[in-house]
């Protein structure tokens, strides 16, 4: 169960005595002494179409990280994955004395080697894919039968990787054909497996709760082995899981296939941008020349923390 987190938005976090080893969109990450682990601290910061936006959402790096919490521990049967500790208490020394900026939007995790793609289920045809399949009734050039319309539930989920884009740059979509030959035949197996079953479980689940989870992004990485181990590495869960940034989520209670869903995603960040003017191209302003970015509206930033919050307290309570 998540407890709702103190109203306060971090955009950039300050640890001096800790090296920020990368920046994500919206997490930073920490070496800290143990050499086997880092610290991931989820920002408020919110991005969209791969932009980061000037502004944050009050408190979503907090719900973030109760989100991907519940859901560890819900899907530890499936894989394991990369959390040693979320409590500052149990943490190393030199991040303990940052539990102000730290507190709920934290975990200690296993270092390991990132797989350079987007493990990407869909269980319905929105977004991307539906724009796709408009134009050649494929998802990520996998064939789908005639007739789908926006919205519709797939016959069965599919497994539709990206590759993993820098800061900056856009993802793309590949085929799982490209995604085999990237990761090797056995590692592709094994990630899409696995990503189908955390998909099928965490929907299934969230169906009870009144919630459709219409697609979500799992990342996954290799645990190191000790220096002459033959052995196998194993293959754990990382970073976010099954959140509002990484998943769209719809209600239940009204879903009608054939027209776009309200969501408790950062769609309704996605369409206020494009309604503002935003596409490809315009990445530093409404104009594309003033280089100052774009500041979500104060009603639109209320919103989006209004539709985080709900999902957590749908998943969760």
């Amino acid at each position: 169960m998540a407890d709702k987190p103190s109203a306060t938005t971090i955009i950039n976090t300050s640890l001096p005595d800790l090296k920020l080893l990368s920046q994500g969109k919206v997490r930073d990450i920490y070496v800290v002494s143990d050499p086997s682990a880092l610290l991931f601290v989820a920002t408020d910061r919110i991005s969209a179409y791969d932009v980061i936006l000037n502004n944050g959402i009050p408190t979503k790096g907090q719900l973030l990280t109760a989100l991907s919490l519940f859901w560890f521990k819900k899907l530890a049967h499936i894989i394991p994955n990369h959390l040693i500790t979320a409590s500052i208490a149990e943490m190393p020394l030199e991040v303990q004395r940052y539990a102000d900026q730290l507190e709920g939007r934290s975990m200690l995790v296993k270092k390991a080697e990132v797989i350079p793609i987007e493990a990407i289920v869909r269980g319905y045809i929105t977004g991307s894919a539906w724009a796709e399949y408009k134009k050649t009734q494929t998802v990520h050039g996998i064939p789908l039968p005639a007739g789908l319309v926006e919205s519709q539930k797939l016959p069965k989920p599919i497994f539709t990787p990206s590759t993993k884009a820098e800061q900056g740059a856009h993802d793309e979509n590949i085929s799982p054909e490209r995604a085999a030959q990237l990761l090797g035949q056995d590692l592709y197996d094994e990630i899409s497996s696995t990503a189908l079953q955390l998909y099928k479980t965490a929907a299934d689940y969230a169906e009870t709760r009144g919630v459709i989870l219409a697609d979500t992004k799992f990342e996954f990485g290799l645990l190191p082995l000790p220096p002459g181990s033959a052995e196998k590495r194993q293959l754990i869960l990382i970073d976010e899981v099954l959140t509002p940034d990484s998943s769209r989520y719809w209600p239940l209670e009204g879903y009608t296939a054939g027209k776009p869903q309200p969501s408790f995603d950062k769609q309704y960040v996605r369409d206020w941008l494009v309604a503002s003017g935003f596409r490809k191209g315009l990445e530093s302003g409404p104009k594309g020349s003033e280089g100052e970015g774009w500041t979500i509206k104060e009603d639109v930033v209320e919103g989006t923390r209004t539709r985080y919050q709900e999902a957590v307290d749908l998943l969760t309570r």
